[in-house]
């Protein structure tokens, strides 16, 4: 990409200045500790005459040592590791869960933070190169400029060249010097090829950091899929109870309101008809009659509609057949594509069909799409279900929209949905669910 399409973008900036934001943190490495510690105790003990001796040397490790048991056994390690990590978070965008912490000096994670700050010493002095690209590529790009405002001596002054900086060196072997104005447009390319590839550089350390911030700053694996298996323990439970309360809600404000009134125009029947002998209103008693009869069917209609909330017959004979049903029933055309050779367990296709359902309704209601594509696939003993469209795009899930809700339920199976919506669309929301449950 050009100057305008990578470099002087917001992420660009914020990776600049996560680069520059760390550079205090490797005066916290322990080998820079290590060196002061034995420098101060050389310093102290022979005055810095000579060099230090092994009894300085021993001194600076333990004193070391001791500062690391301290970091470790106090807060100070864990506030370390969250300082860092919420600088990726709002720098890099990278997102790590906080790890759980023991008190007391066989805290791993506090050990973790000790590991971190060693590594960050060659990834800071990386993350310091990316960041003098960008310094000494605009120090080479303004030289026209400065050499027009600053250099318009008298003919025959003898000036001292300039300094281009390069990637390879700084005021040594890696420099070259320009005299004149003409020379100072070689610097200028070398400046705007060092800002092309800042960027580049400046993601590739930052990479790097990233993943030593999710190795070493944050759960642990194990601990990170306990942490996962609770979640979705705590999101299985409410969504049961969730569908609990629904159909507790449905039962008695729709059924049993309905069964109610149809028994109150039965017995109401019962009286018009009389106890023996003859009728003595008996269009009334049919009026009551027939409304009887419309109710039992809507009741029906209802306990028939709640059972497919909760578990469709239509998958009963599979999700391909279900999602075609499904289709056929869009207000809007929808190109449908099945490729199941292997078939989920029923939890799994339970899901799957409502996920389908809800993001259809979603596209009919608020994306003023005129076409919308349904695919399902199964991929590496997953399900991917993916529903795109040509709408106005910019579907969020705090929007109201039902996404949010279906996060969770796809959560509940260790599943993922990604959405894929920018302003003006189009929208493309796939959700991933594994085979079984």
């Amino acid at each position: 990409m050009g100057i305008g399409g990578n470099t002087f973008t917001r992420r660009a900036g914020a990776e600049l200045v996560f680069c520059l934001a760390g550079l205090p943190f490797i005066v916290l490495n322990p080998l820079v500790l290590l060196v002061l510690a034995v420098d101060l105790s050389w310093l102290v003990t022979s005055g810095a005459r000579g060099n230090p001796s092994p009894v300085d040397v021993a001194i600076g490790v333990v004193c070391l040592g001791l500062l690391l048991v301290l970091l470790v056994s106090t807060p100070a390690a864990r506030r370390l590791g969250s300082l860092q990590r919420r600088l990726a978070t709002r720098l890099l965008g990278t997102r790590v869960g906080a790890p759980l912490f023991d008190p007391g000096p066989r805290d791993k994670a506090g050990w973790r933070v000790m590991a971190y700050q060693l590594a960050k010493l060659p990834a800071g002095l990386l993350e310091l190169y990316a960041a003098s690209l960008w310094v000494y590529g605009l120090i080479n790009l303004s030289y026209p400029l400065l050499w027009g405002a600053f250099r318009n001596h008298e003919p025959g002054a003898q000036l001292s060249p300039l300094p281009v900086f390069t990637p390879l060196g700084w005021f040594g072997e890696g420099t070259f010097h320009v005299a004149t104005l003409p020379g100072t447009f070689a610097a200028a390319s070398a400046g705007a090829a060092m800002l092309l590839a800042a960027p580049w550089a400046t993601r590739a350390v930052t990479s790097v950091d990233a993943w030593l911030i999710r190795g070493l700053l944050g759960p642990g694996q194990l601990a990170q899929r306990v942490y996962d298996l609770e979640q979705s323990r705590a999101l299985a439970v409410d969504d049961s109870a969730a569908l609990l309360r629904r159909v507790e809600r449905d039962l008695h404000d729709g059924a049993q309101m309905r069964l109610a009134t149809l028994a109150m125009n039965l017995g109401m029947a019962r009286e018009k008809l009389g106890h023996h002998g003859e009728v003595p209103d008996a269009e009334a008693a049919r009026e009551l009659v027939d409304a009887a009869l419309r109710g039992a069917k809507d009741a029906l209609g209802e306990l028939r509609g709640l059972v497919r909330g909760i578990h469709p017959p239509v998958l009963d004979n599979g999700l391909a057949d279900a999602l075609t049903s499904l289709v056929a029933d869009s207000a809007i055309p929808v190109e449908l594509a099945v490729g199941i050779p292997v078939r989920p367990t029923p939890a799994i296709e339970t899901i799957a069909y409502f996920c389908a359902a809800e993001l259809l309704a979603n596209a009919a209601k608020h994306s003023y799409a005129t076409t919308i594509t349904l695919r399902a696939a199964v991929q590496r003993d997953v399900l991917r279900l993916s529903v795109g469209d040509d709408g106005t795009g910019g579907a969020d899930p705090a929007g109201g929209s039902g996404l949010s809700g279906l996060t969770q339920r796809v959560a509940v199976v260790d599943g993922e949905l990604t959405i894929a919506s920018p302003p003006g669309g189009p929208t493309t929301i796939t959700v991933a669910l594994p085979l079984r449950a």
